[in-house]
């Protein structure tokens, strides 16, 4: 009985629900879902067994809580402490240069006695494959630089100051103005950060006798900005439109909940490029249903803005879509700009209505002039308002390294997500053992990926994720993909047959 006490309980993973379609689309086969499975258990088991002897050992001590409940969930403290720590050298690498197609990643050592990470003074030149550097302009560039040091010096840092205060320049203003023309709506509003524009304007725009309808694979930022909403929830399949009126066609009949009177307003979001797969949204079909159903559409493009697209306009240039068929448009610079901060472009009363009733507008520091400053210099060279041509070289060499890329990685025998034209593609992995060894392995020979497992991704679906910057020659290409071939081989990450010429040449 002492010892039943003592033992602390055990933390269960919770239920997973990877749809058929996804499971074929990853190559997901029961013998990779067990030993996946026995990974987690294995670490599970070991780390409740170190609780359990530490309990022992420490049992006359006094609590250290002394008498509060732990501010932590148990689950998660569990999680960070026995399996998140084992690879976090993994994670959070910081670097000393631009993010630019090189990086300098700076070296770590490991502390055994209270489990940190210590920078050293060493760094290491890395091919960088990890950041959101689609259009290249993370580093400097000869356009964009010398305005922006030129805003830094008429405008200072910050503004120090909210929107709806003394935050607002004439730079937010032609650049408000530039986002419009771009994606084209009629107005657009700014905001200091992506994260916070989904969060704060979801629920501007529903409250409580609304209904949202969420691609189930959608940021977290509109998870949270949905449930912040107090509007009724729904999720549909990922990427499944046929799901979708399903969903809309059954909430509909039922109407509100208990009430059963009709919804105020409908909203279905969904993203251009889904971060975690580089899939673009089946966006044609989602505005038809839409349609149909008077439901309003919003759009996260984060990932999609100036990243594809003929002129960089995004899904709906790409998709053939009219971007008047879509009502709230989001997108962020920190991505295909340089820059950082978020947008809304939608009809005129919709941005009034944000100015008056947004939290994040109202009170939320504004965007610096320097960044405000990059994203309009940025989007004048998509534009070739710079007098170039540069902008469209730009979005040549991406499609084309991507689609180039992703191809390579195909022949070589990788499970490979994302569709052609995405500048994002997931490597799958699939066992928590093979993500360190993946990462660690690359990092030695100067290539710096990013590998995503739970809880960013389901359990079974660990991966490493590329992302493809028209800052990238053909060489950094090959060299990647040789280190990649190379280090893929040796975790076991290729599940399909490779083609024997190819994989000769990369040799």
């Amino acid at each position: 009985m002492t010892l039943r006490l003592l033992l602390p309980p055990l933390p269960a993973i919770p239920p997973v629900a990877v749809p058929r379609e996804v499971r074929r689309m990853v190559r997901l086969t029961y013998l990779t879902a067990l030993t996946t499975f026995f990974g987690y258990i294995l670490l599970i088991a070991f780390g409740v067994l170190r609780d359990l002897v530490r309990k022992l050992l420490d049992w006359f001590k006094s609590d250290d809580l002394k008498g509060y409940a732990p501010i932590c969930p148990p689950f998660e403290d569990f999680y960070t402490r026995r399996i998140y720590h084992r690879i976090q050298d993994c994670f959070g690498r910081p670097i000393a240069s631009a993010a630019d197609a090189w990086i300098d990643v700076v070296e770590r050592h490991s502390n055994d006695n209270d489990k940190t990470l210590r920078r050293t003074s060493n760094t290491s030149r890395c091919l960088n494959l990890g950041s959101y550097n689609y259009l290249g302009f993370a580093a400097g560039d000869r356009y964009c630089t010398p305005r922006v040091v030129e805003s830094l010096k008429k405008y200072a840092s910050g503004t120090c100051s909210a929107r709806a205060d003394a935050g607002t320049t004439k730079l937010h203003i032609e650049l408000e103005e530039l986002v419009a023309r771009f994606v084209g709506k009629p107005a657009a509003i700014t905001f200091g950060m992506g994260y916070v524009t989904n969060s704060s304007i979801i629920p501007a725009l529903v409250g409580e006798e609304g209904l949202i309808v969420s691609d189930s694979f959608n940021h977290n930022s509109i998870i949270n900005g949905a449930r912040a909403s107090g509007a009724t929830v729904q999720v549909f399949r990922h990427n499944s439109p046929s799901h979708l009126e399903e969903v809309l066609r059954e909430q509909i009949v039922k109407g509100q909940p208990g009430a059963h009177t009709p919804w105020k307003k409908i909203l279905v979001i969904v993203e251009g490029i889904y971060s975690m797969e580089g899939e673009f949204c089946k966006l044609p079909e989602i505005v038809a249903i839409c349609k149909k159903y008077k439901a309003y559409v919003y759009l996260d493009e984060a990932h999609s803005i100036g990243a594809v697209g003929k002129s960089g306009r995004g899904v709906c240039e790409l998709l053939g879509v009219d971007p008047a068929d879509v009502d709230i448009m989001m997108g962020t610079f920190t991505k295909s700009f340089g820059s950082c901060g978020g947008y809304i472009a939608a009809s005129e009363e919709i941005i009034q209505h944000l100015k008056h009733g947004c939290p994040a507008h109202l009170y939320a520091t504004s965007m610096s002039p320097p960044a405000v400053q990059q994203a309009i210099s940025a989007i004048k060279v998509v534009l070739g308002e710079d007098g170039s041509n540069r902008g469209a070289k730009k979005l040549a060499r991406i499609r084309e390294s991507s689609n180039y890329f992703r191809s390579e990685l195909k022949k070589m025998g990788f499970v490979v997500l994302g569709d052609n034209d995405s500048p994002v593609m997931a490597i799958m992995l699939y066992n928590l053992a093979k993500l360190p060894a993946f990462s660690r392995a690359c990092l030695r020979q100067n290539v710096a990926v990013v590998i995503v497992g739970y809880p960013a991704t389901p359990v079974l679906l660990a991966r490493a994720r590329i992302c493809i910057s028209a800052s990238h020659t053909r060489e950094d290409l090959i060299k990647g993909l040789k280190v990649i071939s190379e280090v893929g081989g040796l975790v076991g990450a290729k599940c399909l047959p490779a083609e024997p010429e190819k994989a000769k040449k990369m040799d």
